[in-house]
């Protein structure tokens, strides 16, 4: 007898309520959910466009550029500076040229480029991207040649054989058409060619410096002391620091206006779901005002509204944000990883945003039953008058 009464179910139980009336607790959940996944969708996408450049240029953060500013003279004494600092390790200095190209981005063409190593530094620089694998080969010493990373191939739809550089393409001037030789196996972004072809026919004749030091930790480092040692000089640097502080001053504006639209989204959608709650709770006063009248305290009925709302709201916010994750991974797979645009599936200020909607609702859901609790009359409510 005491297992059978252990398998009885609890009717009073607000999991008990949930699970046996679908019709009024299906709908709000149904309406928390679409919720976090419209916030979640819009703002993961938004987020996107900064994320992808981030992206695009991040093979800086495995390199030091340092350039000189129209003057070509300037190369030397910046490769001997980086020679005779003591402070961060340099595991490798390479002298390169560099020609402009564009890639594609979310939000259209975006400016890159095209680097020219010295056949000694090309393997060292692959490696350094990361490659796991080179399709083809590399280019031969003075031709118009060039070998991309997995990512800019699939961007600009290059395969090998592919033209990367031509005379009729405004975006990415040669004067010879500079086919792609090999195609590398790497996460990174990036085109490297022969120094030679670049120095014989791009301008500007300026070679600049590419410094690599040993370990990520030492990279940045080492880009501390580059800022630090050639402030205020003819000298132009580009790591990840300057990529992640030039990304962040070029999108202020846009997570501005974003910032509002979507505080506006779920302030809206927060208080018409806290609307439909409050709905949800006045239908049931005619049981709360039964089961008062039948014994139970007044603490205990709100202990029970507060319960059920709270778990309405943490089982809407879970499936939406599991129904965001799910869509918003095969918008990446059919519309973007085609053409290498990056996305965070897991976007963290995404999440936050989100959990606005929950935490308004629960506020609003639990401030309507106290102040219905606080002059709620039983009696009169078995009797059906207006409360």
């Amino acid at each position: 007898m005491p297992s059978f009464r252990k398998r009885l179910p609890r009717p009073l139980s607000p999991i008990t309520y949930l699970v046996r009336n679908p019709g009024k607790t299906v709908p709000l959940t149904a309406v928390i959910l679409l919720a976090v996944l419209l916030i979640a969708g819009v703002v993961a996408i938004m987020d996107s466009i900064p994320y992808s450049i981030r992206t695009i240029y991040g093979y800086s953060r495995l390199l030091l550029f340092a350039g000189p500013r129209g003057e070509s003279q300037l190369t030397q004494e910046i490769v001997e500076r980086f020679q005779r600092q003591k402070e961060v390790p340099v595991e490798r200095i390479a002298v390169v040229r560099a020609a402009p190209t564009v890639v594609r981005s979310i939000v259209g063409k975006w400016p890159f480029a095209i680097i020219g190593f010295e056949q000694k530094d090309l393997a060292y620089a692959l490696g350094r991207m990361g490659t796991r694998r080179l399709e083809g080969r590399l280019p031969k010493q003075g031709m118009a040649e060039a070998v991309v990373s997995e990512p800019v191939a699939r961007n600009r739809g290059l395969k090998i054989g592919s033209v990367l550089m031509s005379p009729d393409d405004t975006d990415n001037f040669s004067p010879f058409p500079v086919k792609v030789v090999g195609i590398a196996q790497s996460d990174e972004w990036f085109m490297f060619a022969d120094k030679d072809y670049i120095r014989g026919n791009h301008f500007p004749p300026i070679d600049v410096v590419l410094a690599f030091a040993p370990t990520l930790e030492d990279q940045v480092r080492l880009g501390a002391w580059a800022r630090s040692e050639f402030k205020g000089e003819r000298v132009q640097l580009l790591s990840f620091y300057e990529v992640e502080r030039d990304a962040k001053e070029m999108f202020r504006i846009l997570y501005a206006i974003l910032n509002v639209v979507i505080g506006i989204l779920v302030s809206v959608i927060a208080l018409m779901v806290a609307m439909l709650m409050n709905i949800h709770q006045g239908q049931r006063l005619v049981e709360f005002g039964l089961l008062q009248a039948l014994g139970h305290t007044r603490r205990r009925l709100l202990a029970r509204s507060l319960t059920e709302a709270s778990l309405l709201v943490v089982v809407g916010w879970i499936l939406g944000v599991a129904l965001s994750f799910g869509l918003l991974a095969t918008f990446k797979a059919i519309l973007l990883d085609p053409q290498a645009f990056a996305m965070q599936l897991w976007n963290p200020q995404a999440m936050a945003y989100t959990v606005a909607v929950p935490a308004v609702v629960l506020l609003v859901a639990c401030g309507t039953v106290v102040w219905r609790f606080r002059r709620f009359d039983p009696v009169g409510i078995v009797e059906r008058r207006l409360v």
